[in-house]
């Protein structure tokens, strides 16, 4: 059973198809309801089984019901894959404070109120996993997306962090670090020069979602003596 955030396009949306396609159970979490609505009605029409809620990583109690709502409807959760994210990239010189502070709450407390949520239900159960999209920009630092890649940087090290504490067997941790992906991200760009740079890219080079979600599987799918800490996926063209 795996809950999802961000569900409602791009990795998250993929990632659920795939997951459900391949026999799981899947709850669906993201601002955007009427896109979850629809998500949800074409896994069930393929034959799945799948719970959706509005959610807002921002807001603990978001994640806490996302949690709830996979736990009532399917008796556990066996993984959270924490994928919502955005990128407001720009200079550091720009000091476009509030976007970075959307890019700390989204995609470092985000990814915090996910764990606090699951992991009292993972050690009840003595089994859970944890994936978490992170980005090839924290391993590769460029201009204009220092604060975002910190961020994603940050996400890293706790999942390590936790790691080292969890060595019991039970939990596991993943790092998904994407390339150029074809998704919404670029949206939340809100210099236009910047953004156009970005869809430009993503159009010319720019992996499916699929992929990443094939990805996402495989590490799921080892048995439980086996943890996938950190995978890198990107187009071959990407520098």
């Amino acid at each position: 059973m795996v809950a999802i955030t961000g569900a409602s396009s791009g990795i998250g949306e993929a990632t659920a198809r795939e997951l459900a396609a391949r026999g799981a159970a899947v709850v669906l979490g993201a601002r955007r309801e009427d896109r979850l609505e629809r998500l949800a009605a074409d896994l069930r029409a393929a034959g799945g089984r799948v719970a959706h809620r509005p959610t807002d990583v921002t807001r603990r109690e978001d994640l806490t019901a996302l949690v709830d709502l996979a736990v009532g409807e399917f008796g556990r959760l066996d993984v959270l894959v924490g994928n919502a994210g955005i990128s407001t990239i720009s200079p550091v010189a720009d000091l476009d404070v509030e976007g970075w502070s959307q890019m700390i709450d989204v995609n470092v407390r985000g990814v915090l109120h996910g764990i606090a949520a699951a992991l009292p239900v993972f050690r009840a159960q003595r089994r859970g996993h944890l994936v978490t999209t992170v980005s090839t920009a924290g391993l590769k630092i460029s201009p204009t997306m220092a604060v975002y890649a910190g961020t994603k940087n940050a996400v890293r090290t706790i999942l390590e962090g936790l790691r080292q504490e969890s060595t019991e067997g039970w939990l596991r941790t993943t790092s998904i670090s994407p390339g150029y992906v074809r998704t919404e991200l670029a949206a939340s760009i809100t210099d236009p020069a910047l953004r156009t740079r970005i869809e430009q890219n993503t159009a010319s080079l720019a992996l499916d979602p699929a992929a990443v979600a094939r990805a996402i599987a495989f590490a799921i799918e080892q048995p439980q003596d086996v943890e996938i800490g950190d995978i890198t996926i990107r187009p071959s063209a990407q520098d």
